[in-house]
């Protein structure tokens, strides 16, 4: 509130611009930079990368877990969500 008047119009944006000023925008850019990178490798190394990328990017830290979660089967493709279409003729799985 320093050099600001409250009966200001403008005083909300004055304060808000002041509250900004006090981050520290590359501490917090430099270690977002770091999640996505450590992300993406583990994306990388179990074969998700790009779930990797955008886990960590939306949810930081946390989002390393994700590429450690089973990956998602289309109901097709699933057991228990229907029949699978016959194998092809010259294909080995039978």
């Amino acid at each position: 509130m320093q050099g600001v008047d409250p009966d200001d119009p403008a005083a909300s944006l004055r304060i808000f611009s002041n509250l900004m000023g006090l981050v520290p925008w590359w501490n917090l850019i430099a270690w977002q930079v770091f999640f996505v990178v450590v992300g993406a490798l583990l994306g990388w190394w179990r074969g998700r990368t790009m779930a990797g990328i955008v886990a960590a990017l939306v949810l930081g830290p946390f989002g390393w877990v994700v590429p450690f979660m089973p990956k998602r089967v289309p109901p097709s493709q699933s057991p228990g969500g229907g029949p699978l279409p016959p194998p092809l003729p010259g294909s080995k799985k039978r």
